[in-house]
Order: structure tokens, then sequence, then C-alpha cells
């Protein structure tokens, strides 16, 4: 079983609450859900969707096949009518839309007067849809009832009886009159998952790690990060101060980190243009800080609801002068929780900033899991604070050390000054001009210190079959779809949904794309991006090398990864898969030009 509904409509619509609540359902049901929008930059109008693929198996990764299209406008039809799988249907409410179907695969479905007539008012035309939605496909409505009755709990019995009433509407009226209907999802008896989004991985990690101030200004697709946290400020005693720019909120961020707590913000890749001077502060004065960076198409304002992996060769160089710096691209919302905790370990023990990557993409979608395993969070305190930094004979905020880092003491903790400065210093902390001294900071900062950072970055993760013939490299949030296809190669090909009788695609046949069900393929994904990790714990390059073909996978026009990799060990990608129209890739996307690859060797 594996089915995907899209709910198209405009903005204002309630899209996003028809998508979130079916996804809730199905993941409280013990099914494995896999979401992802795409919306334009707008706060009412335009056209925007809602992808929710569910399944009895994992999914990571959005299809192009719809099974199921919620139009709530006259363009999620045109757009996606074309969707459509062999038994999809179309349901819409042709009165509201002005505009009637008679194809088999249509079903009218009267959202606002039923809304008005069973729940009393039209605003619960969503629900009815939602309703609807479970009616056709053939599901028990008790999980939705206790999802309007925890939502509508402040609002009174009154409205959340007229929303079960409308949602009964909407499933009545689904299962009376939808003829071509075969889906059948019923009760599986498994465990309820756990339905988490990207950006809230991130802010849990953040949370899990000790965060006690984050500072941010709004920019998708970042924002949610904060709007996460300040949602639990009060609950776990941190400060979310929205600044009024992005020079602000690292300024801010880095004052908060030099005083004693662990501090973060987040931005996109313009705001992120704006923190390059703090960046850089962070390098001279060696003070810890986390920076969640969103991207999205550039340059300038570009798509900025759209995704793009563009900013990868921005993060790596940016900021002017040399120091270290640790870049990480989460691939999955777990891997996004567990990254932010290494990245608070890693800048508060190496006294470095440390920039999580994502994308509007990994930011919004939603993935399942049946539990994040908590015992792995590391909580280690660097700082110098109480007695321990009181015994202290005498104190110099940047002495020289074996490995580069001087222990970093809080100040008023104790009777010692703790001095730091933008230009270049003394261990003290005091301005200094002279050239001994700069070459032995610089010495510290870097050359000191990167030997022990790199120990501390993990290999990419290998996935697929021993010996791969075919290896999909990929970066930060393409691992599921890059997995998606890894398994459909995996997998006994008459059993794959993407396979009919042992070929791939039937229509593809008279092209002469043969069968593809005996390659022998992997994956290697890079959560770890800089410094770019050796071969010493995982030799990926020997896998690489003795594959026939090797593709980079990147939602960039120029291959910026690939082109990381050439400068970092030499290996050069003669194929390439790219995509830069601000959407993101599907597996059927990658699916056909890696089998155009193969074929083509």
């Amino acid at each position: 079983m594996d089915y995907s509904i899209k709910i198209g409509g405009e903005a204002g619509q309630g899209i996003q609450t028809i998508g979130d609540t079916l996804a809730h359902i199905f993941a409280k049901s013990g099914y494995h859900v896999f979401t992802h929008q795409d919306y334009e930059s707008r706060i009412r109008g335009g056209h925007n969707f809602y992808q929710v693929r569910f399944s009895d198996k994992p999914v990571t990764a959005s299809r192009d096949g719809i099974d199921i299209v919620v139009a709530l406008d006259r363009e999620s039809i045109s757009q996606h009518e074309k969707e459509l799988t062999e038994n999809g249907i179309i349901i819409s409410d042709s009165s509201t839309l002005k505009q009637k179907h008679d194809k088999e695969y249509f079903l009218d479905i009267p959202f606002v007067q039923l809304a008005t007539e069973h729940g009393g008012n039209k605003i619960m035309a969503n629900t009815v849809a939602i309703g609807a939605v479970l009616g056709i496909i053939g599901m028990d409505m008790n999980i939705l009832f206790e999802i309007i009755k925890d939502t509508f709990r402040k609002k009174g019995e009154e409205i959340i009886k007229g929303n079960v009433n409308a949602a009964m509407s909407g499933y009545d009226h689904a299962v009376k009159n939808c003829q071509r209907c075969s889906f059948n999802v019923r009760a599986n008896g498994r465990s309820p998952l756990l339905l988490i989004a990207g950006n809230e991985a991130f802010a849990l990690g953040a949370i899990a790690s000790g965060v006690k101030f984050y500072s941010a200004y709004p920019m998708t697709p970042s924002t949610g990060i904060m709007n996460y946290i300040a949602d639990k400020e009060a609950d776990y005693g941190i400060i979310v101060e929205q600044a009024e720019d992005e020079i602000a909120a690292i300024n801010m961020v880095l004052g908060a980190s030099f005083a004693g707590v662990r501090a973060m913000t987040g931005t996109s890749g313009g705001g992120f243009a704006l923190m390059v001077e703090g960046l850089s502060l962070a390098g001279m004065t060696e003070t810890p800080v986390v920076i969640a960076l969103g991207q999205r198409p550039g340059p300038a304002t570009g798509l900025p609801t759209r995704t793009e992996q563009g900013d990868l060769q921005f993060a790596l160089y940016t900021a002017h002068g040399e120091f270290p710096r640790v870049i990480f691209a989460p691939g999955t919302p777990e891997q996004a929780f567990f990254l932010t905790n290494k990245a608070f370990d890693l800048a508060g023990k190496y006294q470095i900033p440390v920039i999580i990557m994502t994308d509007q993409y990994l930011a919004d979608s939603q993935w399942t899991f049946d539990e994040f395993d908590l015992s792995k969070i590391k909580y280690n305190e660097y700082r110098l604070k109480g007695d321990e930094f009181k015994k202290l004979s005498e104190y110099k905020r940047h002495a020289y050390t074996e490995n580069g880092v001087t222990p970093l003491g809080v100040p008023g903790d104790a009777r010692h000054l703790v001095v730091t400065d933008s230009d270049e210093h003394d261990e003290e902390g005091h301005i200094v001009e002279d050239a001994e001294t700069r070459i032995k900071m610089l010495d510290k900062r870097l050359f000191k210190k990167l030997p022990f950072i790199r120990q501390e970055i993990e290999p990419p993760s290998f996935y697929g079959g021993e010996n791969p013939e075919v290896v999909l490299v990929g970066w930060g949030s393409t691992y599921g779809v890059i997995k998606e296809v890894v398994d459909i190669f995996l997998e006994n090909p008459p059993t794959s949904p993407f396979f009919k009788g042992g070929l791939i695609y039937p229509s593809l046949e008279k092209r002469g794309e043969g069968r593809f069900s005996n390659v022998k393929i992997a994956m290697l994904h890079f959560s770890e991006i800089y410094p770019f990790p050796s071969t010493k714990k995982f030799n990926y390059l020997n896998i690489i090398n003795n594959a026939k073909t090797s593709i980079c996978i990147e939602n960039n026009a120029t291959g910026q990864f690939a082109r990381l990799m050439k400068a970092e060990t030499g290996f050069e990608f003669k194929y390439k898969i790219t995509k830069y129209d601000g959407r993101p890739f599907t597996t059927d996307d990658i699916l056909k030009e890696v089998m155009f690859v193969i074929k083509s060797v």
C-alpha cells in the first residue's frame, strides 16, 4: 500500500490545515508518512499545494503520481489532473469552483453546503474535505475525532460537535457517491509513529542541547525554528529575541555566548550575507555560535518560498580572514536533531562557529519515525564556571595551548578579567600589531584546532549493495529521494510500484530503456560536509573509484558539492544530475535520470 494525496488551492484556503491533519491521522494510525509543500510568496491567492504520501512501508520522498487530488481552486485541476494515477480521483466542490466535470475520475463534493448544513458554518468546509478523503480511502474516523476534540477544546462543545458532524457528512457523501474508489486503508494495529518536520527537529535539537538564547530576524525557510523555540521558551528558560535585522541577531547571539550561555541564530541566504561580519568576529574572538542556514533560490530575493542547495560555496568561504568552521547538512529530521546537538557540542568544545545547512524542502517536509534515541544526546560543559574558574591563579582568554583551545571563562564568575577583541590580540586579549604574535595567534586558532576538529567529522553514510557498479552521491536534503531510488533497484522488480513486469516505466520500453533489475547500486550521503571527512574511518573513495558509474545529485545549477569533492579529494564526477527550478527532486525525477545515465554508459 502506497498512496499520495495532493491538496491544491490558493493561499488562505486552509491547504496546510487539511494536509497536516491527514498526515497526523496516518502517523497516529501507524503508517509511514512523508509530506512536502509548494507555496508562493503571498498571503492570499496564487496556487499552492500540500502533498502527503503514506504507506505501510517506510517512505522518504514524494512521487510524481497522485492518487487523490483535493482541488480547492480551478488551477489545482488544470495543473494536477495529468498527475493522476490509473485509479486516481479528483474531488472538488463544483458550486464553489463554478465548474463541473463529467469525467469518471471526478467526484463532486459540496464542501461548503455540507459544512453549513451539518456543521453550522461554511468555515468547516475543510473539515468536510478531510472527512471525504477518509471516506474515499475507507479509513476509520476515530483519530480525526480525537484531533478535532484536542484542537477545539478551548472553543467549546458546540464547535467540536459542529466539526465532527461536518467531517461525518464529508465521509458519508464520499462513501455513497464514489463509484470508482478502490482504496482500502484499514487499521493496521501498529503503534503511532512520530511525525516531525525538519524545522521542528532543528528546534528540538537546540532545546535538547541546552540553548538559552535564540535571536533571529524572520526569513523563510528558517523562521519555523525561531517560532518553535519561542513557543517553548517559558518551559525551558530560553530567551527568544526577534532582532531588527540579521546583523543585530548574530551580534546579540555572540554577546550571549560570550556572557556564558549556549546561543543560536537562524536565517536564509540573504540574511546570512548580512551576518558574515559577525561570523568573522566569532572566528577572531573564538566565541562559540551555532547558525542555521536555510537555503532557498537566489540571487537576491530569488524564489523566497522555494528550495535549492545553492549556498554551499557561500557557507564554505564567506567571511573575511582565515579561521576554522564546521558545516553540517542533515538529510532527515532525525539527522537534523542529532547534528544540531553535535553542532552545539563542537562549537563549545573548539570555540568556533558551526553552520547547519538546511533548505525549504527539508525545513517544511514531515517524516515519520519510531522515536529518537535521546541517550545519544551529548551535553558537555566546556566553559569555566564557579569554583573551577575561581581556583585559577591567573587567566588568559587566548592563552597558547597544544590543541589551540583556551579554557573559556565566563565574565563576572570569578575575579579574573575576561578580555577579547575584534583586532588581533595577545594571550590576554589586548590589541597588538606585531608580526610574531599575529603568526602565533593564527596558528592557535586555525592550524592547531583543525586536526582535532577533522577527527570529529564522520564519513558519509553508505546504503545499498556491496561492490556497487553505480554509486549515487548526494548531500543534505537529497538523502531520502536518493535512498528510495536505490531501494527501487534493490527490490524484486515486480513488487515495486515503479516496476511493471520487470520493466521500469513500461512506457519507456518503446524507447528501448531495457531492463535494470540486475544493476548493483548504492548511495553515499554526506551530512558532515566541512572539514571534508577523511577516509581513515571509512574509505568511501574506494567505493566511488571502483564503481563503473558515479553520479552526483544536487539541487543547484553548478554542482557545488561535486566541485568541493574534487578540490578536497581529487575525484571528479563524470555524471551529475542537477535541478534548479526551485522545486525538489521526486523519486521519479532521479530514477529517470539515473536510468538514462546507466543506459548511456
